[in-house]
């Protein structure tokens, strides 16, 4: 008996991207791409159509974004794989994404080779991950529980320790210069120190990240 190809659609903003996807997957005898949009509104809609068996989605998104789209496919169609495909790989994201309902977490960066190889794991039952993902996702379990900091604060302060300026961490984290100075300035005191250089040295040694 033939088994029947995976329905996939896939959600890029890029419309270049988009078609080399659409090149790439359709062109194996595994997957089946039934739609390729640009916005998760216009490939959510068409879901009434036909249901997709997987979905690969980016995460800035104009109209709903990714981590919001793969929140309303869990919920109306929980069978529907969400694989989240991005530039995006700090921790709030990656969690954010797999919280919301995302089975598979991979980087643009990948080449197509991998790509199948992500997409041949999830119909087998795994969870594709990219290598840098897995590892930050296996290091979130490492950390110290008993930290001080919040999540958003050992993000940033994962951030100071490979010298991410001010500017850098607020666009990362799509957050204000200044509200990314009010976190840094918090982390200072919670780890009682008063520059970045201590705030580092602090927080590899209590294995704060």
């Amino acid at each position: 008996m033939i088994a029947l190809k995976k329905r996939v659609v896939i959600i890029e903003e890029d419309s270049s991207l988009l078609q080399i996807f659409n090149l790439v997957i359709g062109g194996t005898d595994k997957f089946n791409v039934i739609g390729i949009y640009n916005t998760f509104d216009a490939a959510f809609k068409s879901f009434k159509k036909s249901i997709p068996d997987i979905v690969l989605m980016d995460i800035d998104l104009p109209g709903t974004n990714g981590i919001e789209g793969t929140r309303l496919i869990s919920e109306c169609y929980p069978a529907t794989e969400v694989v989240i495909v991005t530039n995006y790989e700090n921790d709030d994201t990656i969690f954010k994404a797999l919280r919301a309902g995302a089975i598979g977490y991979i980087l643009k960066s990948v080449n197509y080779v991998e790509l199948i190889l992500a997409l041949e794991e999830l119909i087998k039952g795994g969870a594709p991950l990219s290598t840098r993902i897995a590892r930050r996702v296996i290091n979130n379990y490492h950390v110290n529980v008993n930290s001080p900091l919040s999540n958003r604060e050992r993000q940033i302060m994962q951030m100071i320790s490979v010298g991410k300026t001010y500017s850098e961490i607020a666009e990362e984290c799509h957050i204000s210069k200044e509200t990314s100075k009010t976190h840094i300035r918090n982390i200072y005191v919670k780890l009682k120190v008063n520059s970045k250089s201590e705030a580092i040295a602090k927080a590899n040694s209590d294995r704060l990240i």
